[in-house]
């Protein structure tokens, strides 16, 4: 059981954010970030993570993961970057939660880093980056060849 886990898609500020994304983004014909996208990223990252073979608690994984682009309402209200938004609103969940200190501050600094990847100090804001990016099934997408990804960015074969 992931007690944390359970707690954090319960939480309120979490449940009102995700409602509003989804609401956001009905109409968008790919890269939808509701449930589905956020699970698959907590999968794939926990992988990415025991390949690594970097030390993560299993909670700490999925919570960081489901919570990476909760920012994106208020990117779509005041259009601000969503992983500094997402960041912001994941600490407050993360410590309502029942996550240590130190466990917020690891999660809030991946969140932040989610879009870049680069971050040679945050290797687990890395994988989150690689983890969110190869979410996605380019191979099955009906706008694959509408989308703004680079042809080396699509992921057309299953990875994880």
């Amino acid at each position: 059981m992931m007690e944390r886990v359970d707690a954090v898609i319960k939480h309120p500020i979490f449940t009102y954010n995700m409602s509003n994304i989804e609401k956001a983004e009905k109409d968008r014909f790919f890269c939808k970030h509701g449930m589905e996208h956020v699970l698959s990223v907590a999968r794939i990252l926990y992988i990415l993570v025991l390949e690594d073979g970097i030390t993560v608690d299993k909670e700490l994984v999925y919570a960081t993961a489901i919570l990476h682009d909760i920012g994106r309402y208020e990117q779509y209200l005041n259009d601000v970057e969503h992983n500094e938004a997402g960041a912001r609103l994941a600490g407050e969940i993360l410590s309502d939660c029942g996550f240590s200190k130190s466990e917020c501050e690891r999660a809030v600094d991946a969140i932040r880093n989610h879009r870049r990847g680069s971050d040679e100090s945050d290797v687990f804001g890395r994988l989150l980056y690689k983890a969110d990016k190869l979410s996605r099934d380019c191979y099955r997408c009906k706008a694959e060849s509408e989308c703004y990804w680079d042809a080396e960015q699509k992921n057309m074969w299953v990875k994880y």
